[in-house]
């Protein structure tokens, strides 16, 4: 009886064993402070040394790139640069952690990222709050504040390029939110970093911001963009194409600047945008659509629809539908391109290619049966033809793990 109860309970522990085995095991990767950034000025907002972690690649990977900007918003005054400069998004002192988890576009196992698990994958820490373009000589002298995120950008591309990447055959930018911005704006410097023959490709997630009216009927947005164009000393960094013809603070606006991007460029986002749409407890913006604001909901009744899109009623989705009109009247504003593609969903969430559950698995969003990462991978690689993918509203199973 003793040895049957034995062997069973042996049997159970390889079963288990086995099974654990078979899962896709979590990828932590150490942190690199770049300290050697500090002599050229390429410094947080609080003057420590810029900061990224990679895991080299290997086998058909070695000679190919991927660089994930991180996001976090912006900062357009002293006080909100300041604020930042005590964590993670303005300083990479005591703040950051030595090691991240590598998910979505950046895991390591094929069977979660089929077409990029083996390359040199990078994760780059944002500490200057303006998705790389600043840069101001001087330093403030009450604050002690540096605005050079355009100088970090440069700083850690030229470590990345020591390291191999200037050899690279394949590379591709790309970025979550104000990192997905970054990947806009600073596309075509990055192409010119590697070398010419090599396909270079960039994609910016959840970072097709519209310059839509407050509740006031000002562009509360536009104005914090010139705010931080100002204090970071940006119009400089920005496509010269753009801000020839415009307002430099007008060319953070995708859809003002896309169409001036030469490299050829993916764009994923949702036109249901949850940052966009809700904002987050800690912006000063708030939109027309904005249902975050107090003064908007007092009685908190957008609680339950802001926590997931199934759970609105009907007049709730007539307000977030109407978001997403003014979202595709702009995103389809941008001129044709057939080295373009995109993947817009009607998914309620902001941020998708650095999450497993959205970049590639069961319950990943589908547009025309394609995932996220089998869409971008099948453009990048030339593939199939032109790309093109608008979920239409509501895509309630795919979306079923949308967060606010």
């Amino acid at each position: 009886m003793m040895v049957t109860f034995f062997l069973a309970l042996l049997a159970s522990s390889a079963m288990l064993t086995a099974i654990m085995a078979q899962q896709p095991q979590e990828l932590k990767v150490n942190i690199t402070i770049l300290h050697s950034a500090t002599a050229e000025g390429a410094v947080c907002l609080d003057g420590s040394p810029p900061a990224y972690h990679l895991d080299q690649g290997y086998g058909s990977g070695l000679l190919s790139w991927i660089i994930v900007v991180d996001g976090g918003g912006w900062c357009s005054s002293i006080s909100d640069c300041q604020h930042r400069s005590n964590s993670g998004l303005g300083s990479s002192t005591n703040t950051l952690p030595p090691q991240v988890t590598f998910s979505g576009i950046l895991h390591d196992d094929s069977r979660i990222n089929p077409d990029f698990y083996n390359w040199n994958r990078v994760r780059v820490r944002y500490c200057d709050g303006s998705s790389f373009t600043g840069d101001v000589e001087d330093v403030d002298p009450d604050t002690k504040l540096y605005y050079r995120g355009a100088r970090i950008f440069r700083a850690i591309m030229n470590d990345l390029s020591r390291k191999g990447m200037q050899t690279a055959e394949n590379a591709i930018l790309t970025g979550t939110s104000a990192g997905g911005l970054a990947t806009i704006l600073n596309c075509d410097k990055f192409k010119s970093l590697l070398p010419d023959d090599a396909r270079v490709k960039c994609v910016a997630d959840a970072a097709f911001f519209i310059n839509a009216k407050a509740i006031s009927g000002t562009l509360d947005i536009q104005d914090e963009y010139r705010r931080v164009v100002t204090l970071h000393g940006s119009a400089k960094n920005l496509p010269l194409s753009c801000t020839s013809i415009m307002e430099p603070s007008l060319c953070f606006f995708p859809r003002n600047v896309v169409p001036y991007v030469q490299t050829p460029f993916f764009i994923i986002n949702s036109h249901y945008d949850s940052w966009q749409i809700i904002q987050n407890t800690n912006s000063r913006l708030v939109t027309f659509w904005s249902l975050n604001s107090e003064y908007l909901d007092p009685q908190h009744i957008w609680k339950h629809c802001k926590s997931h899109i199934s759970n609105c009623t009907f007049i709730q989705r007539m307000i977030i539908q109407g978001y997403g009109v003014e979202f595709l009247k702009a995103f389809l504003g941008l001129t044709p391109s057939f080295t373009r593609g995109y993947f817009i969903t009607s998914c309620y969430s902001h941020g998708e290619i650095v999450w497993t559950s959205y970049w590639f698995s069961p319950t990943s969003p589908r547009v025309l049966n394609k995932t996220i990462a089998e869409a971008v991978a099948d453009w990048y690689f030339d593939r199939a033809g032109f790309h093109q993918y608008i979920h239409p509203y509501p895509c309630a199973r795919d979306c079923a793990l949308s967060t606010s």
